[in-house]
């Protein structure tokens, strides 16, 4: 069977691949993130990653809201800087923890 190359989009929408993925910073250095949750809102996809080493700014339990951009010939992730979104992707998350208890 051939071995079929998974894109980091096709890594996070999958269920069951729980796998780290690794993006690159604006300096082109590797940074290495767990995968926390996919949240959909407003036809939009969202990742919420977590680094796995320290990251200047952010806490120890803090992780990053990345746009899944599908709108291209090759899908990527674009850091959310907006604030309100990044609260509601949040206030998803943190709904889906209290359901699952």
């Amino acid at each position: 069977m051939p071995n079929i190359e998974k894109n980091l989009i096709d890594i996070l929408l999958d269920e069951n691949d729980n796998d780290n993925v690794i993006l690159y910073n604006e300096n082109g250095e590797e940074v290495e993130f767990m995968q926390i949750a996919i949240i959909p809102l407003d036809e939009i996809v969202y990742a919420i990653l977590k680094p796995v080493e320290p990251m200047e700014g952010l806490g120890e339990n803090e992780g990053l809201v990345f746009t899944i951009n599908e709108d291209c010939e090759e899908p990527f992730l674009e850091l959310e800087v907006d604030l309100e979104i990044i609260d509601k992707v949040f206030d998803i998350y943190e709904d889906l923890l209290r359901n699952q208890e």
